[in-house]
């Protein structure tokens, strides 16, 4: 089985991926994008709000009376136990592919006595905004209380402090991305009962591509939303390049188009395509379901 597809995600007055200097994230040509880290972590944020395993995502331990993100080991620890030097390189593979995230998008454990790469099933790329009137708007944020270095330092308090919000008035990120199930074949014959990438494996992944960035409603994330996504799957093996490439996007009908993929893709593969049915208009000879099904 090999797969492709486009995940699209709609930001509203939010910003969906910020950069260190609290804007959103660009090229150096200034062309808004987010990247997949983006959006794998809510993702992340669902499968672990659901009780399954997740392993990389950050979680705290008190250390000399303040908190500190874990390291790898002790979040290791967290899920499996006890990690030695002498634990076999096997069972900490078997437990790593135990977790959800790695299952679907691999990982790198580099630990003593341990030095694993695994290569994920899924790759996700860059996921660039398409809208062509996306403008960048800064907040400022009227804070209830008094900068306390001022007061150390006698300056004048009499005003609270203030920040900032800086966020999108409208930007439409589309991610490309791929299956290649064959990239677990070699852990088969070393890990027991191992089934490798299987059919529900995909399933769950269409289902949080379908819904993860909606469930993920932070302060800062309110307002990002899925709109769209498409799943092209084959049998046999097709070799087909980053299809958020190929799709078009008319800004002022919020309409996405399909026909070069259509083209691409030609008669073969199981095509599925979801969109917002509110908001997105879609182009395409193939049936749209509603994203919210």
């Amino acid at each position: 089985m090999r797969a492709y597809g486009v995940i699209g995600i709609r930001a509203i007055m939010s910003n969906w991926n910020a950069d260190f200097t609290g804007r959103p994230k660009s090229t150096s040509e200034g062309e808004i994008f987010g990247s997949d880290k983006a959006l794998k972590y809510p993702m992340k944020r669902m499968w672990e709000s659901e009780g399954k395993k997740v392993m990389y995502l950050k979680s705290y331990i008190e250390d000399k009376g303040s908190l500190r993100p874990k390291t790898l080991k002790e979040r290791y620890e967290e899920l499996f136990g006890k990690l030695e030097k002498k634990t076999p390189t096997k069972d900490v593979l078997k437990n790593l592919f135990e977790c959800i995230d790695v299952k679907h998008f691999g990982a790198t454990f580099a630990e003593e006595g341990q030095n694993i790469s695994i290569t994920g099933a899924l790759q996700i790329g860059q996921g660039f905004n398409k809208f062509e009137e996306t403008n960048v708007e800064v907040q400022d944020i009227l804070s209830p209380f008094s900068d306390a270095k001022k007061i150390k330092s006698g300056e004048d308090v009499s005003q609270s402090t203030l920040g900032t919000k800086i966020m999108v008035d409208e930007a439409h990120y589309f991610y490309g991305w791929s299956l290649n199930p064959n990239n677990y074949n070699e852990y088969r014959s070393i890990l027991d009962d191992f089934e490798g990438y299987t059919k529900e494996d995909f399933e769950e992944f269409k289902r949080v591509a379908k819904s993860s960035a909606t469930f993920f409603a932070t302060n800062a994330k309110y307002g990002c939303d899925n709109e769209f996504a498409l799943f092209v799957e084959f049998e046999e093996d097709r070799y087909l390049p980053d299809l958020s490439e190929y799709i078009l996007f008319d800004s002022a009908q919020r309409e996405v188009d399909l026909t070069q993929i259509e083209k691409l893709v030609g008669d073969g593969g199981k095509v599925e395509v979801y969109a917002d049915p509110f908001k997105l208009n879609v182009k395409t000879k193939w049936e749209v379901k509603s994203i919210f099904e």
